[in-house]
């Protein structure tokens, strides 16, 4: 998996750095056939104080590609909101992936 974290008008310090990768490390833990995550961190230049912090990611798996947002006061708490609908949608798409169908019974003669 490769992992990107950028910071947009923000610095990515290491703690947040380690912040990410282990919120993220719920969403392996239910898909692991993850090529791709990128994620921008965002201060947005706006007047009000709600929503100013922004989370991005972009998740490339085999098949399809998942993007999600979240904007927050926190930007740790933007990051929790992130994960949670990144992990939505990896788990949809892992249960759309596997295989429902059941084995056809054998013959008895």
């Amino acid at each position: 998996m490769n992992l990107t974290i950028s910071g947009h008008h923000l610095e990515v310090t290491p703690a947040l750095r380690m912040y990410v990768t282990n919120k993220l490390d719920r969403i392996v833990r239910h898909f692991d056939q993850l090529v791709d995550v990128k994620v921008l961190l965002t201060v947005e230049k706006q007047k009000a104080k709600d929503g100013r912090q922004k989370a991005e990611c972009n998740i490339h798996v085999k098949g399809s590609d998942m993007f999600a947002e979240s904007s927050h006061a926190d930007l740790y708490a933007a990051v929790d909101e992130l994960v949670d609908k990144l992990d939505r949608q990896v788990v949809r798409h892992k249960d759309r992936v596997q295989s429902h169908h059941h084995a056809a019974p054998k013959r008895l003669m």
